[in-house]
């Protein structure tokens, strides 16, 4: 499909479109999750968020990245979006060059769904990460079946395999096939606390008693303590590489 790429910084009157996109995207209880630095994204990396629209002008998808500092171990591998961003805000407001790119989400909205378009904004990630002089470019991957199987722990669902040993997860296989590796299991990139009326309402669910409960969206079963008035959700993903030499760039080709 063909679109034009602008960043946010060339395109603030964008914003609105990628809320919306996001709000579509997401289920509604991702939306509150402890990332106090997300702010930054549109702030101080506004230049790194990356936009794909028709050519009415509409946005169809978006992807957040930010540049930090990696050394390349697993150590040193920021494993939350929170400590991703802040990783990143503390080398730039340090004037460390950045050496890596990290993924932080890619969004397509709901009626461009099924055009390739996720793949799209993963590769212009790569051609960004590559034309700032990166090495890499890092993702804490949320695969999208994992939804369908709740409880199923992470470590064994990232290592499922169709027949032709690709990942059996549609979004792992995007990116298995662009040449990215599994570093390791993020086990929980995101964590999403509320009262229970706040989940209640999230989630168009009751909770009459504390347990864990099979939310829609959610990858794993979410814990409700009644006695407490809290539920908390955690939400783990597969951290992997990209290498960024190659000139793969859909730009100029769609």
């Amino acid at each position: 499909m063909a679109y034009t790429l602008f960043t946010l910084a060339q395109r603030p009157d964008l914003m609105p479109q990628i809320d919306a996109n996001s709000f579509a995207a997401w289920p509604p209880f991702l939306l509150h999750g402890n990332n106090p630095h997300w702010h930054l994204i549109y702030e101080t990396f506004a230049a790194y968020q990356l936009l794909l629209c028709d050519p009415d002008d509409t946005l169809i998808a978006h992807g957040h990245t930010v540049p930090l500092v990696w050394d390349g171990s697993l150590d040193d591998l920021p494993e939350t979006i929170d400590e991703i961003i802040a990783r990143a805000e503390q080398d730039h407001l340090h004037g460390r060059a950045p050496n890596t790119f990290s993924a932080l989400a890619a969004v397509v909205a709901p009626q461009h769904q099924g055009q390739s378009l996720s793949r799209a904004v993963l590769l212009e990630m790569k051609a960004l990460a590559r034309r700032d002089g990166a090495s890499a470019l890092i993702a804490p991957v949320r695969p999208t079946w994992k939804t369908r199987y709740p409880l199923t722990p992470m470590e064994r669902y990232m290592r499922w395999t169709r027949p032709d040993g690709a990942p059996f997860d549609p979004w792992l296989r995007v990116h298995w096939r662009l040449g990215a590796e599994t570093l390791k299991l993020a086990p929980n990139t995101l964590a999403v606390e509320g009262t229970i009326k706040e989940w209640e309402a999230w989630t168009g669910m009751t909770f009459p008693e504390s347990g864990a409960y099979v939310v829609p969206g959610a990858l794993l079963p979410v814990a409700m303590d009644c006695e407490h008035d809290r539920g908390r959700a955690e939400d783990p993903n597969v951290g992997m590489r990209h290498p960024v030499e190659e000139d793969d760039s859909l730009a100029s080709q769609t």
